[in-house]
């Protein structure tokens, strides 16, 4: 029972601290999101054969909105596939936020964007590429392209920035520390070298166990991940392998605007594909 109690302890003196970093980190967040998010998806829409190094440089900013505007766009037809892909790819939803509160070093932080930046733009123009000659889109749809971040998930800006940002620090703080009790508790009972041992030192599983946590299509995935990376339980390119899987709610919001359900598993799939591929060459080389 004391040990559960210390464990405890532990887990909101670790999450507490961490509650001004996070709202005034979602607070730059969401007013550059709002001031910049219209214009964003306007150089989407108009991207063209370039939407993959767009997409995958505006997949970078940490929130739902873009992934999400960028599944309405594919299911209208207005973007490629591959500028989809580049999106999903570098979208990491909230693993920025919670390295950046953590004081992880800067470098390490460009390090890990700037591989899910290049993986995503490679990958999105290589897609586009292939799949252009056999996947034939269709005319465009003369839909109203909803916004569902704003409606459907986080209602974003309809009390301004700052409740904005607290119901987002909120959530996210809630996520840490439940995830945060959680790895603190298996850590305790199984031992940190043993779990570093069976994700991070295990070749083909680590990749394998980060992609399918990553599919994960909301907050947890993320927070999990990074959380286990700044454990030092998993290695960066174990973290760069989910979060490239990770694509924030944006593949739940494909099933609802995209009525092909198979093209749908075969973009999933396509995606984690990619990330584990990925993983295997970054174990290899970093």
């Amino acid at each position: 029972m004391q040990e559960i109690l210390e464990i405890l302890k532990d887990t909101v003196i670790d999450s507490v601290k961490l509650i001004p970093f996070l709202f005034i980190t979602y607070l730059i967040m969401e007013y550059i999101e709002h001031k910049t998010s219209e214009k964003v998806k306007e150089k989407i829409e108009k991207s063209g054969k370039f939407g993959p190094i767009i997409g995958g440089l505006v997949g970078i900013f940490p929130q739902c909105g873009f992934s999400v505007s960028a599944t309405n766009l594919y299911a209208t037809r207005v973007i490629t596939l591959g500028t989809l892909i580049a999106v999903y790819l570098t979208t990491s939803d909230e693993m920025l936020p919670i390295l950046l509160t953590e004081a992880v070093p800067l470098n390490t932080i460009f390090t890990i964007l700037g591989i899910k930046l290049i993986i995503g733009i490679i990958s999105g123009i290589i897609v586009d590429f292939v799949f252009s000659k056999i996947i034939k889109h269709k005319e465009k749809e003369h839909e109203h392209i909803g916004e569902f971040c704003e409606h459907e998930h986080c209602h974003c800006h309809e009390d301004g920035i700052v409740k904005s940002a607290i119901k987002h620090s909120a959530n996210i703080f809630l996520f840490i520390f439940v995830t945060t009790l959680i790895i603190n508790c298996v850590i305790n009972l199984v031992g940190e070298e043993t779990i570093s041992n069976v994700i991070s030192n295990n070749f083909i599983l680590g990749p394998i166990i980060a992609g399918l946590i990553g599919l994960i299509p909301n907050c947890a995935s993320s927070v999990i991940l990074t959380e286990l990376f700044i454990e030092n339980i998993i290695s960066m390119p174990i973290l760069i392998t989910g979060v490239l899987v990770n694509a924030g709610v944006g593949t739940l919001v494909l099933f609802k605007t995209n009525k092909n359900v198979k093209e749908n598993i075969q973009i999933i799939g396509l995606l984690y594909l990619i990330g584990i591929l990925s993983g295997f060459i970054l174990e290899i080389i970093i």
